[in-house]
Parts: structure tokens; C-alpha cells; sequence
């Protein structure tokens, strides 16, 4: 059920970092997204990543990863989750609205690229009702997804 409170993406922190690393998806999930863990050491490896804490409110609650190439006009959600028990809520829908609004302020950005794994528990649904339309395209067995901006 949707609640009210207000969704922002904030700059992880050493004084903020300890609940996004303990953050985790459902157990179904769990094949569907790496761990914060893994996705912010691989942040602080590459000049292309970007990485926020989805907040609701003062609470974190989920966590966002994107490749940002702006000499290519390249935007890719690269991680994406929501944590188990704050799912359903609206949060996530919420904080992929700012993901849009903030790569729309970036050079030459046409497209948001973002990809799944197809499966009984996989995003698919989420991402349509935000107007996310399938390629075609496979990546490492993950189907590739773009939304025009």
C-alpha cells in the first residue's frame, strides 16, 4: 500500500553507508540483483558509476547504481533494488521517476537503458508502468529495456 512519504536519492556516506550494506531483497529475489555490497566496491572502480540511496523519508530503503558516459550520450540503470519489507509501498516507482528526472538533465540524453532477468520474480511488470519498452537486445542473458526521454 502507497504511502506519502517523501522519496529522495542521497549520496552514500561513510556515515551512512552500515544499512545499505545489511539491505537485502526477498529471498525470491535475491538471483535478480547483486548486493550493495558488490555493486559499491564496483562504483568506486569505475569512472562511469553513480550511486544514490533511495530514502523514504529519513529511512533508507533501497539503493540505485547507473553507468553515466555522458561523452557517449550512455545512461544504463545499472542496479536497481527496493529492500525486502519496503516493497509495495510505491517507493520504488517514486525514486525511478527522480532516476528519470536526473538523466534528463545530462547532455544528449535521449535514452535510459536498463536491463532484467526474465523469471517468476523478475521487474518486468515494475518497469512497463513506467513506459520501459523491450529492445530485443540480450546482455549476459538479461533482456535489455529502454525508455525514450
Amino acid at each position: 500500500m502507497p504511502d506519502n512519504k517523501e522519496v529522495t536519492l542521497r549520496e552514500i556516506t561513510e556515515d551512512t553507508l552500515r544499512p545499505f550494506l545489511k539491505m537485502e531483497v526477498s529471498e525470491v529475489q535475491k538471483d535478480y540483483v547483486a548486493p550493495n555490497a558488490v555493486s559499491i566496491a564496483q562504483a568506486h572502480f569505475s569512472k562511469h558509476a553513480w550511486f544514490r540511496g533511495i530514502y523514504a523519508g529519513d529511512e533508507p530503503v533501497g539503493f540505485v547504481m547507473l553507468h553515466i558516459d555522458e561523452d557517449e550520450a550512455e545512461y544504463f540503470v545499472w542496479r536497481y533494488m527496493i529492500a525486502e519489507g519496503k516493497q509495495g509501498h510505491g517507493y520504488g516507482y517514486r525514486a525511478m521517476e527522480k532516476v528519470i528526472e536526473f538523466v534528463r538533465t545530462h547532455p544528449n540524453a535521449k535514452t535510459l537503458l536498463l536491463s532484467y532477468s526474465p523469471g517468476p520474480h523478475s521487474p518486468d511488470g515494475f518497469y512497463a508502468k513506467l513506459g520501459v519498452k523491450e529492445t530485443g537486445k540480450w546482455d549476459e542473458g538479461e533482456k535489455i529495456m529502454v525508455l525514450q526521454l
